[in-house]
C-alpha cells in the first residue's frame, strides 16, 4: 500500500509527489482544509519571487523606499513634510547653524518631532539624554562657569544655580 492509496496523503500540485497532510500548510477557503501546493514548493516560490522582486526594483529604488519607510515608521513624516522642515530651518540645523540639516529630532518620550539637525548636535543630545538641565549645564561650563561651589563662610559651600 503507498502513500497515494492512504487517506491521509495529498498529491502536491506542482511537483507532484505524493505527500502526507502534513507536508501540506491549512487553507480555510479549500475544500479539504490544504494548500494546493506543499510547504517545500511555498518556500521555493516564495523565495525565487522574493528574489525576482528585489532584482526588478534596483537598488536606488530600495534605498528610497526605505528612507520613505523609515520616516514614516519612526516619526509619521513625509519625505516632503521633513523637506519644508529642512527649508524652514534654512538648510542649517538649528542648534551649531553650520551644518546641513539631515537626521530628525525627536523627543524620545513622547515622540513629538523636533527639527532636523546634523549628526554631531543630534549626537550630543542624545548622549545628555534629551535633558534641558543637562544642557544647560554643558553650556555653562562651555562659558567658563564651572561648577564650583562657593565659600560662603568658614566650613558652609553654596552650589551655583
Amino acid at each position: 500500500m503507498g502513500v497515494a492509496d492512504e487517506p491521509d496523503a495529498k498529491e502536491c500540485g506542482k511537483c507532484r509527489r505524493n505527500l502526507p497532510l502534513a507536508s501540506f500548510a491549512r487553507d480555510r477557503n479549500r475544500r479539504d482544509g490544504l494548500q494546493v501546493h506543499c510547504r517545500e514548493c511555498v518556500a521555493q516560490y516564495g523565495a525565487a519571487h522574493y528574489r525576482r522582486r528585489r532584482e526588478a526594483e534596483g537598488k536606488a529604488v530600495r534605498a528610497v523606499e526605505g528612507r520613505a519607510d523609515h520616516l514614516k515608521r519612526n516619526y509619521g513624516l513625509t519625505e516632503a513634510e521633513r523637506d519644508a522642515m529642512v527649508v524652514s530651518q534654512r538648510g542649517l540645523c538649528v542648534i551649531c547653524l553650520k551644518a546641513p540639516a539631515v537626521h530628525v529630532d525627536h523627543c524620545h518620550e513622547t515622540g513629538r518631532v523636533r527639527g532636523v539637525l546634523c549628526f554631531n548636535c543630534n549626537s550630543a543630545i542624545g548622549k545628555l539624554g534629551d535633558d534641558p538641565d543637562a544642557v544647560r549645564r554643558a553650556a555653562a561650563y562651555l562659558e567658563g562657569n564651572a561648577w564650583k561651589p562657593t565659600l560662603v563662610a568658614p566650613g558652609v559651600y553654596q552650589l551655583p544655580s
